[in-house]
């Protein structure tokens, strides 16, 4: 039976040591905190999990709160100029509904299911000097935690990694009692930009106390948005968020105003450069270790691809672990898994690297087209989910051009 050793346990970490188990492997993960840490602590994303991520849970069995989270039905996308006016909307359906489950609910119960089912779990935080003693223990060890000192065992690839310094800062809130849109009831993304400033992003959710909405600012860093360096507590956080909403996009202030916070510690701040790093660590001349998921590429949560990138990670990571049967996991084998997964993870990282930018003028017509073209928006809309699909249009210019031409005289809904 080979021994894997997941140090990390989040989406990524906890999705291929569940599914591992399951099929016989030995695996042992290494988590920071207890699932009652993990409950009684901080929020730890916004997350929400599109049609493909959420068949991956299905098939292994992990879906344990798809009948209490709320059905994502598409998403809005709003362009705001100048501030408190919409210069134009538009929502683009998905064929399969998305969810999002709050990260303290989700990765207690799988730690506790991964438990239930006999799998070892050491609770103890991992530094970069245990790590060479350990990982001669086992087959395969895999580092799974995106924040500390173990990301910098991986090297930033520059060919792959266009920005140097964090292009948001970011800020999000938990929210009880939201109204949902009077012309739109149906849970749907809502994606608000306002161009030079940043954007506002709420997503239907669930948290430990039932359905909620998150709110995410994205904010470019030193302007208008960028107001949450001192971490204010959650009723400070929703007062700023009001003042920010009547004045940039006052039809979301006035949902808001029977909001609460969900809990006392249902905020997050900070902000990230994005990067992909190089996917083979070394600990020693015969110690190596592989990265996944956010530890090798990290986008910015922009295009929300960050769990959904993680998920993918994951089941490819456990097809070619399963494929290699007992030979070494070597250098070679950990790079082809990596390259494996980058063949996903290069479509929604071009995405969300270009949604970072002023959008070139072949996306501006793609969305004056999506407007009045319910075709157009739902095919941008479906790119979340399928982000390869955006580089055969969205991500090129002559693919855009020939999409749009490709409607001519279809007619047009709203």
């Amino acid at each position: 039976m080979r021994k894997i050793l997941i140090v990390g346990a989040g989406q990524s970490g906890l999705q291929l040591a569940l599914s591992l188990q399951a099929e016989g492997y030995d695996v042992t993960v290494m988590s920071a905190r207890t699932p009652e840490e993990i409950r009684a602590g901080r929020v730890m994303s916004t997350q929400v999990l599109f049609a493909p991520a959420l068949r991956h849970e299905r098939e292994r069995g992990l879906n344990l709160w798809e009948e209490q989270a709320p059905q994502i039905v598409g998403q809005r996308s709003t362009m705001i100029d100048p501030p408190g006016t919409q210069a134009w909307t538009f929502i683009g359906r998905w064929r399969e509904y998305a969810q999002s489950v709050d990260q303290r609910v989700k990765m207690a119960g799988w730690l506790e299911l991964f438990e239930s089912r006999g799998g070892n779990v050491v609770y103890h935080t991992v530094m970069t000097s245990d790590l060479e003693g350990l990982s001669a223990l086992y087959d395969l060890t895999i580092i799974a935690a995106g924040k500390g000192e173990l990301v910098e065992l991986f090297d930033r690839d520059a060919s792959r990694s266009p920005f140097d310094r964090p292009q948001r800062m970011l800020a999000c809130i938990y929210l009880h009692g939201m109204k949902p849109r009077p012309d739109y009831p149906e849970p749907h993304v809502r994606v608000n930009v306002v161009p030079g400033i940043g954007e506002m992003i709420l997503m239907p959710a669930l948290t430990h106390t039932g359905p909620c909405d998150i709110i995410l600012w994205e904010q470019i860093p030193g302007g208008p948005f960028d107001v949450w360096a001192d971490r204010p507590d959650p009723k400070a956080f929703l007062d700023r968020t009001r003042e920010l909403l009547r004045r940039y996009m006052p039809w979301e202030y006035e949902l808001t105003l029977d909001a609460e916070p969900t809990d006392a510690r249902c905020t997050l701040f900070g902000g990230y450069a994005p990067v992909v790093r190089h996917p083979v660590g070394e600990l020693g001349p015969d110690a190596l270790v592989l990265g996944m998921a956010d530890v090798v590429v990290a986008n910015d949560p922009v295009t929300g691809q960050g769990a959904n990138n993680a998920t993918h990670c994951a089941a490819i990571y456990q097809r070619r672990i399963m494929e290699h049967g007992d030979r070494p996991f070597d250098r070679q084998w950990m790079q082809e898994t990596f390259d494996a997964y980058w063949e996903y993870a290069k479509h929604p990282t071009a995405y969300t690297n270009l949604m970072l930018g002023p959008p070139p003028e072949h996306v501006m017509r793609i969305f004056g087209a999506a407007v009045t073209n319910q075709a157009v928006a739902d095919r941008f809309a479906h790119g979340a989910a399928y982000p390869a699909d955006l580089s055969e249009w969205f991500l090129d210019p002559a693919g855009a051009d020939a999409y749009l031409a490709s409607l001519s005289g279809q007619g047009t809904a709203s």
